[in-house]
């Protein structure tokens, strides 16, 4: 698989680290129902087919976090983008 980095170019999947679903939100540590929410986004993932948006970090290049929406079935990618505001800069 290769992702087309928006700095680097294409480059093979191997120079990347998965992080996972780009779309989870980490909970609020000050909500009142902070516990449950937690142990909801650490232990229960749900693991759908398709087109997902997933973060990756290139750290064998320009050390930039990516939003990546990668279709799970076929692996094929559509947008790649920065996942920080200001990163094009």
């Amino acid at each position: 698989m290769r992702i087309p980095c928006p700095f680097c170019g294409p480059r093979g999947n191997e120079e990347f680290t998965y992080l996972g679903d780009a779309t989870v939100q980490r909970p609020d540590p000050a909500a009142p129902d902070a516990m449950p929410a937690f142990h909801d986004y650490v232990y229960l993932r749900e693991n759908p087919s398709g087109l997902r948006q997933e973060l990756w970090f290139h750290g064998s290049g320009c050390r930039a976090w990516l939003i990546v929406t990668r279709n799970t079935r076929t692996h094929e990618i559509g947008e790649v983008k920065f996942a920080q505001r200001g990163a094009e800069a």
